[in-house]
């Protein structure tokens, strides 16, 4: 019947060519002034917020490089920069078709490799109104940002051979799938029902885990216990705080995949969760130590915008301003107690504000999610689905299980292979002139 139906369509379709070939000049204009299948402002939206997510990358540089010392400034620069190098031709290559090619409920197949396959037309399966490679860009950025977000956990300690091999099996064996199973077709968490807009579960959580596992595996930096360790430049940490919350518009806002009404719910939700969250920890800052700080405030920015990923396209505003807070309010905790109480050393609190406020981002949207936002959604806790609340916390804790095992697995390998961490020497004096014989300052005497 399908294909009796197909055959059909093409024969009406044959002979409307052939009537437009015959037809007056007038009648033909009236035919090409129909709307294409490509809307150019969808496209434009999404090649903008593909270009706002890549400035998140150099921008994460600048606000790591501001928190560690002097003489590792430059190997974070360098760290962040390769993997936007190494993970844009990892993603054309094999990373798209792992992650959305049609595949298992696990991970994709490789009939997209090297983008054969993908081209200009939409594939409606993700975007009906879009080219296929205006997609696949658009994600290639969050595949990018995501192990760059790992870099925070073992900072100052990485050789970087290690961290070129760990981040290429990492993004392909960790990152690829659990992207498919979330926003794949076919994946099994996406066919379980999850929510997760732009990625609270496959950027966030993936990345706060890894980075868990790696920070506790790594070992402490040499002095951790005794020697603190303050932001060499501060000024930059703000910089690049300021570069991840305006990158993080495209990051949310362009998830809508269309210039809409979600598109600019996300925005808004968006820029409330990291204001709210910014002012929550200077708070907690002022009101426990006598003064606000504005490592603190940037800190509590990233971990509002953070939180509010994966419910960007699915909550309202009432909602954004809790989510924002609370994850504030956890992330402070993380960072200023869990971490010591267990002695581990996440140097840049990856696992501290990512992982954390990732978590509670993909709780949230179960609770808070409604239809009145996005009727392409679901309902959470709060409008009457407690299922959704249930589907959302076995995605959490999913991923948290797939990634810890990942990450110690391909952590483990690489450590036998070529070994991860530096001798002390080279500790001491610095990754910028060990790794890259370079210097981010020049000291003139």
């Amino acid at each position: 019947m399908k294909t009796a139906l197909a055959i059909a369509l093409v024969i009406l379709l044959t002979a409307a060519i052939g009537v437009c070939e015959t037809t007056a000049s007038g009648e033909a204009s009236s035919l090409t002034s129909q709307k294409p299948a490509i809307d150019t402002s969808d496209t434009a939206w999404v090649l903008m917020s593909a270009a706002f997510v890549m400035l998140m990358t150099p921008g994460l540089a600048f606000f790591y490089g501001g928190l560690v010392r002097r003489k590792n400034m430059l190997s974070i620069l360098m760290q962040c920069f390769i993997v936007l190098a190494v993970l844009s031709v990892q993603w054309v290559l094999i990373g798209y078709s792992l992650s959305f090619s049609p595949g298992n409920g696990f991970i994709g197949g490789l009939k997209w490799f090297g983008l054969n396959g993908v081209g200009f037309e939409p594939y409606p399966a993700y975007s009906a109104t879009i080219p296929h490679q205006a997609f696949m860009i658009f994600q290639a950025m969050f595949a990018v940002i995501t192990p760059a977000l790992i870099i925070g956990a073992f900072a100052e300690r990485m050789k970087f051979s290690a961290f070129l091999i760990f981040t290429l099996l990492w993004a392909t064996f960790v990152y690829d799938p659990v992207a498919h199973m979330v926003w794949g077709v076919g994946g099994w968490l996406k066919n379980l029902g999850v929510l997760d807009f732009a990625g609270g579960t496959v950027v966030h959580i993936n990345a706060g885990i890894a980075a868990l596992v790696t920070a506790i595996i790594v070992g402490k930096r040499k002095g951790y216990c005794h020697n603190p360790t303050p932001p060499h430049n501060l000024p930059f940490s703000v910089l690049g705080a300021a570069l991840l919350w305006f990158g993080w518009f495209g990051f949310n806002a362009g998830s809508a995949l269309s210039a809409n009404a979600v598109a600019t719910n996300a925005f808004v939700v968006t820029n409330t969760a990291g204001a709210i969250a910014a002012l929550t920890w200077a708070f907690l800052d002022w009101k426990l130590s006598g003064r606000p700080t504005m490592l603190g405030t940037i800190s509590g920015a990233i971990a509002g915008l953070a939180a509010i990923t994966p419910a960007a396209g699915y909550v309202g505003i009432w909602a954004a301003l809790i989510i924002g807070i609370v994850a504030s309010i956890f992330c402070f905790v993380a960072v200023s107690f869990v971490k010591r109480a267990f002695h581990y050393d996440d140097s840049l609190d990856a696992f501290g504000i990512h992982g954390i406020s990732g978590f509670w981002g993909v709780i949230a949207t179960g609770l808070f999610a409604t239809k009145l936002i996005n009727p392409a959604g679901a309902n959470g806790l709060l409008a009457g689905n407690a299922r959704q609340f249930f589907i959302q916390l076995a995605a959490a804790a999913a991923t948290l299980v797939y990634a810890f095992v990942g990450t110690f697995i391909i952590y483990k390998l690489v450590d036998v292979f070529v070994g991860v961490r530096v001798v002390d020497e080279e500790e001491a004096m610095g990754l910028d002139l060990t790794q890259h014989n370079e210097r981010a300052y020049t000291m003139l005497e």
